[in-house]
């Protein structure tokens, strides 16, 4: 038999919006794939990410496309349209949100190193690049830290919503781990 949404233990939306949030923001740089939009929008609705920037050519909602994948978490995941990824990390900077670039570069730290890129008390602000060209060198450049994923097959690239979720699971075992927040 199946499980109601009370027993499962979810959150109604207006529950949602009150309860005390993971301190990131997910910063899609210039993502063409509706369906990636969508996936980021529902996983950070999983991980209660406090929101979510949309930069550049990104869709927005409302979207049917998006809604395909994100089954309603862009009716609880707080979001905001930005024509320049460099606008909003200089927001974001001036909220004091440290920027890290999910990207492979020469001096990228290893998502594993959690201690090299993870430091109690800071609001991260993650960017996920573009599917074919990543994070343009104007946006690396902003970044405080660029951490990257290792991979070990013919293919050294992952696909945004999934490395976006990897991403965000880290962070958020992160934080259980080291008990700074009460999801």
């Amino acid at each position: 038999m199946k499980k109601s949404m009370s027993e499962l233990g979810r959150l109604t939306r207006e529950d949602y919006e009150a309860v005390s949030k993971l301190p990131l923001v997910m910063v899609l740089d210039n993502i063409r794939s509706q369906h990636n939009v969508g996936s980021v929008f529902r996983t950070s609705d999983a991980f209660r990410v406090a929101s979510v920037c949309l930069c550049g050519i990104t869709a927005t909602p409302p979207n049917k496309e998006i809604q395909k994948s994100a089954l309603g978490a862009t009716d609880t995941v707080s979001w905001k349209y930005y024509e320049s990824t460099l606008d909003a990390l200089a927001e974001l900077k001036a909220q004091g949100y440290v920027i890290i670039g999910i990207e492979q570069t020469h001096n990228s730290i290893d998502i594993l190193d959690k201690s090299a890129w993870i430091k109690p008390g800071e609001k991260l602000a993650v960017v996920m690049g573009n599917e074919v060209f990543g994070a343009s060198d104007e946006v690396l450049a902003e970044c405080d830290r660029i951490v990257e994923i290792q991979q070990f097959g013919t293919k050294h690239s992952l696909n945004v919503s999934v490395c976006a979720g990897i991403v965000i699971w880290e962070i958020c075992k992160w934080h259980f781990e080291n008990k700074t927040i009460d999801l």
